[in-house]
């Protein structure tokens, strides 16, 4: 993430080895030229309530995409149409492109926005550009607009940070759905179901709820004193997996702080959560536990700093994620010893 684009990790992720100049450009392009969707999807999208959930509205755009593609469907072509590895491709190039242009007219859609199409290509925007152009260009900033380098930057971090991490939920359901044969993009629907739920996708949201919950610097120690006599939770500090200080927190944290120096320190949460990490990690019954901020603690508190609403931290997430998610699809189909799930 430090090194590295959300493309050339996402390349790494689907076929094992980091890119070449010229496979990255080759990818990037290919993806790209996938950004443009039917127009029957975007109305598809702006026939949801703008008060939906913007979950909801990707989880059904994602699935009625497919429904623009028959020549890739099994169901329609035969189980065999992914035998083809170009086909295989052009699904993963298909579903890379159309992700960042379905969520940001989900995200226009709920705000009362008209939507936009991708940046021209003689932009040469990168992937978190090319998306942060489709979230934010209003009609005055003409057609030469770009996004700030430093918001995209800290964005095409965390969608690093979120492309793939263990055989979690969401990639669990994606590895069970690719079994049975179904379509591409009925399987990334059915694993944004997975990650909508918020026992999984929803943990940086809860950080904030707990930081409004809190309220003030001042009523930090009372708050972990409810902690410790079992009466809230923590959200935010510790992990499944990593018993120390998660490494994804290093670098997010120094992220966290150059979005601050951008958009300014002026919510209020900003400080709560600053000044709880400062009093979590002195205190020796957190620290004894090993209960370190995790990568949720801080990604909550760049999206809302950016200005994302708090109800889609989870559409981030999976823009993120979907990366991941189709390394396991190509990996599922490519293992002629894969039988369909039968979990006992």
């Amino acid at each position: 993430a430090e090194k590295a684009s959300f493309l050339e990790v996402s390349f790494l992720l689907q076929f094992g080895q980091l890119p070449s100049d010229h496979q990255l450009e080759r990818f990037t392009d290919n993806i790209t030229a996938k950004s443009v969707v039917h127009d029957g999807l975007i109305s598809i999208i702006s026939a949801f309530p703008r008060t939906a959930h913007p979950m909801g509205i990707m989880i059904s755009a994602m699935a009625a995409l497919g429904t623009f593609h028959p020549e890739a469907n099994p169901a329609l072509r035969g189980a065999q149409v992914y035998k083809d590895e170009a086909t295989r491709i052009a699904q993963v190039y298909r579903v890379m492109g159309s992700m960042p242009t379905i969520a940001a007219a989900v995200y226009r859609h709920c705000a009362g926005l008209p939507i936009n199409h991708p940046p021209p290509s003689r932009l040469d925007l990168t992937y978190a550009e090319s998306f942060m152009y489709m979230l934010n260009k209003l009609p005055v900033h003409g057609e030469e607009y770009r996004p700030n380098q430093k918001l995209a930057r800290a964005l095409d971090v965390l969608l690093t940070l979120h492309a793939d991490h263990e055989l979690n939920c969401s990639t669990a359901t994606m590895r069970q759905l690719a079994s049975s044969g179904v379509d591409v993009y009925s399987a990334i629907s059915g694993s944004m179901g997975a990650l909508y739920g918020p026992s999984h996708g929803g943990a940086n949201e809860a950080v904030l709820k707990m930081l409004d919950r809190i309220g003030s610097k001042a009523r930090i120690p009372a708050f972990l004193q409810s902690v410790k006599d079992k009466k809230a939770k923590l959200m935010g500090f510790g992990h499944r997996v990593y018993r120390n200080y998660d490494p994804r927190a290093t670098l997010i944290r120094q992220i966290a702080h150059d979005v601050f120096d951008v958009m300014g320190k002026a919510d209020p949460l900003i400080e709560v959560a600053t000044a709880l990490e400062q009093a979590a990690l002195a205190d020796e019954y957190f620290v004894s536990r090993k209960l370190y901020p995790n990568v949720d603690f801080y990604s909550g508190l760049i999206y809302k700093a950016i200005g994302f609403p708090a109800e889609f931290f989870t559409v981030l997430f999976a823009l993120g994620r979907v990366s991941g998610w189709l390394a396991h699809w190509l990996e599922y189909l490519n293992d002629s010893e894969q039988k369909i799930a039968r979990p006992r």
